[in-house]
């Protein structure tokens, strides 16, 4: 894993906003644009207030892309999925800590079946819920929105949360890499890349994009990094 000085800006588009009809193209439209990640949300109506897909729609969309899997978990008891969810073929899964009883364990169940481990936060959720947990991860996804819907406004106090996280990794000489999800678009990743973080989600704003390639230049253009 490189060292956090040397992390790539990476953007991930996420099909939370694709038309579900069409799901095959719509991937094949972010690994065209020259994506680097598909953002898969998976939502079970109970953590948050809206369902998705679950992993027969992964294992499907798997079969259009060799693109990595991206795959945020923002359920209950996510330790009951993590195996169907690698089947299917997630590269990344990452829990929320608020949903996750025994983070720790978790956390070790998902590096236990060979794929990069996550831990997100919600706004409000304070840093402080990572101490023991850091060391153990390969991203952590700080939502710049409160979960559950697309389209969201972007939260601009995470920012500092962003700052104060990226220098805890520095400091600890950790190659752990910060995610941010949620209402960033072409006018505000120069803000959350220049706060610290490389892995970019956005989904609203890329499918509303009539030039998809050229929303994703556009997005490397206007990055800190």
């Amino acid at each position: 894993m490189k060292r956090e000085n040397e992390l790539k800006l990476k953007l991930a588009p996420s099909i939370l906003s694709a038309d579900f009809s069409r799901l095959g193209d719509e991937v094949k439209r972010i690994e065209n644009a020259g994506a680097d990640y598909v953002h898969i949300d998976v939502m079970d109506g109970h953590f948050v207030p809206n369902i998705t897909f679950g992993p027969p729609v992964v294992k499907a969309i798997r079969k259009t892309t060799d693109m990595i899997f991206d795959v945020h978990l923002m359920i209950k008891k996510p330790e009951q999925y993590l195996e169907a969810f690698v089947d299917a073929g997630a590269d990344i899964i990452t829990v929320h800590s608020e949903a996750c009883t025994h983070l720790h364990r978790i956390v070790h169940q998902i590096k236990e079946l060979g794929v990069k481990v996550g831990v997100s936060l919600n706004p409000a959720t304070p840093l402080e819920v990572l101490d023991y947990v850091l060391a153990d991860l390969d991203m952590v996804l700080l939502m710049t929105v409160n979960p559950g819907f697309g389209g969201q406004k972007y939260i601009k106090a995470v920012e500092k949360k962003i700052r104060l996280l990226k220098q805890a990794i520095h400091d600890s000489g950790y190659a752990t890499e910060i995610e941010v999800d949620g209402g960033i678009d072409t006018n505000n990743i120069g803000d959350v890349t220049k706060a610290g973080a490389n892995v970019i989600v956005s989904g609203s704003a890329f499918f509303a994009a009539e030039d998809s390639r050229g929303f994703i230049d556009k997005m490397r253009e206007n990055a800190y990094i």
